[in-house]
């Protein structure tokens, strides 16, 4: 049994577009939900998103508990021995009250590597797996947040290229949702259902082409780097 944990925001724990944090879609309909039934027998997939998570900030308004990086490591110790972290976040991060450019959202997300590979949650205490997902870009129409993301929507298409320079610069797993889903009209930052679903079956596809036999025979010091 493989262990994946899907770290993120909203769109991990499945906010329904134009909806309230506790308007989800339902267990199965979530991407990483979705993604489970895909990989099939043998993967357990750990759901892990919060409404307005940021990478590594405290919200001065939502509260300090929105910082994804002082939860991750309570996180992964929880749920441990963990083969795969799939982090997609960086939405939240681009709201005006925290004055951050994509380079900055990235190198947020860089911080979230270093910290499993510090902590190090993998089988027999080895460093885990790690993917960056960029998440889809928001739409030009944003409703009546447009005043908390001012300027966002134009930082968000450039997110998918910081995140995949950071990626390569740490050697872990890139892939961005926006090849395959976009943010749903109804408040164009949130993914509908279809959305989830393409999403969740694209990334099964990403889990399973990582190369798990090769890993399993490769020498304890190279496993997870």
């Amino acid at each position: 049994m493989r262990t994946v944990l899907c770290f993120g925001d909203s769109n991990t724990h499945g906010q329904i577009p134009g909806g309230t944090p506790l308007d989800r879609y339902p267990v199965h309909e979530r991407w990483p939900g979705v993604m489970k039934a895909a990989l099939g027998d043998g993967w357990h997939v750990v759901e892990e998103g919060l409404s307005g998570r940021t990478t590594v900030h405290s919200d001065p308004i939502e509260g300090a508990h929105k910082n994804g990086r002082t939860y991750l490591k309570p996180c992964l110790q929880s749920h441990a021995p963990v083969d795969l972290v799939i982090l997609m976040l960086g939405t939240n991060d681009l709201k005006a009250r925290f004055h951050m450019p994509p380079s900055e959202v990235a190198m947020g997300m860089g911080c979230l590597v270093h910290d499993i590979r510090e902590l190090a949650p993998g089988p027999n205490g080895h460093d885990p797996e790690i993917m960056i997902v960029s998440p889809p870009p928001m739409l030009d129409d944003i409703k009546e947040w447009e005043a908390i993301f001012y300027g966002a929507q134009a930082k968000s298409r450039k997110l998918a290229l910081e995140f995949e320079v950071m990626a390569d610069s740490l050697e872990v797993h890139f892939f961005d949702a926006g090849t395959v889903c976009r943010c749903a009209p109804q408040d164009g930052f949130h993914i509908d259902g279809e959305a989830h679903r393409q999403l969740g079956e694209a990334l099964a596809m990403e889990v399973l082409s990582i190369g798990w036999a090769e890993l399993q025979s490769a020498p304890k010091s190279f496993k997870g780097r």
